[in-house]
């Protein structure tokens, strides 16, 4: 799979070459374009709204996360551009725009992107998963030193994180994408090109209606 990057820096942090890279998938705010089906409970802006919240907090595990392990931190964004992320989000992070395709495709572009960049361990998140903590980071990060895939279990079948060292691309083709069965089929495609996995603890998802239920953001 061609990278759409023609050329991307070593990853720095502080000016200093690091060797981990913490992805984070995520959406510009955009009223009626993000978290859509949460939007006949909360609103076109209250759903947006809750989007920037919980991308919000995201950046600020990453960052914090950032403190104490030597990672480069790249925010991969749909919708908006460049100058609205920065604007948003500061610039103290990378900014890549996602890719054209389905999911596996954009998150197959986004660790080969990495990669080639030299990045020797790379773990991508979205920002639905509030639960998420830095110790689960610290933990990613640590069980890909001796696995080849590092997988957070979602609660709606889905995961909330995965870590490679190097893409394997059967593992993001002939999945089905936005539904429960995510998890199974690629720990099934996992197991059938023999790759050591670890899991991670698991976790919820802010997806539904339904997710919000005992939740105050």
């Amino acid at each position: 799979m061609k990278s759409l990057f023609d050329s991307t820096p070593l990853h720095k942090f502080k000016g200093r070459t690091v060797s981990e890279c913490l992805i984070i998938f995520t959406r510009y705010p955009e009223p009626g374009k993000t978290k859509t089906r949460l939007i006949p409970v909360l609103g076109a802006e209250g759903a947006a709204s809750l989007q920037r919240q919980m991308t919000e907090q995201t950046i600020a595990k990453a960052k914090a996360l950032q403190c104490e392990r030597q990672i480069s931190i790249a925010v991969y964004f749909s919708d908006g551009s460049q100058p609205l992320m920065e604007n948003w989000l500061g610039t103290s992070v990378v900014y890549r725009r996602q890719s054209d395709g389905d999911l596996g495709t954009r998150i197959a572009v986004a660790f080969q992107t990495e990669l080639e960049a030299g990045a020797q361990g790379v773990v991508i998140i979205g920002t639905d998963c509030p639960d998420l903590t830095i110790e689960i980071l610290t933990q990613a990060f640590e069980a890909l030193k001796e696995h080849d895939l590092v997988l957070g279990p979602a609660a709606d079948g889905g995961y909330y994180l995965i870590g490679l060292r190097r893409l394997f691309p059967e593992l993001f083709v002939e999945v089905s994408w936005g539904t429960s069965q995510v998890r199974q089929q690629t720990v099934e495609i996992a197991q059938s090109i023999d790759l050591a996995i670890a899991f991670l603890p698991l976790l919820n998802d802010i997806d539904r209606p339904e997710d919000l239920v005992g939740r105050s953001f």
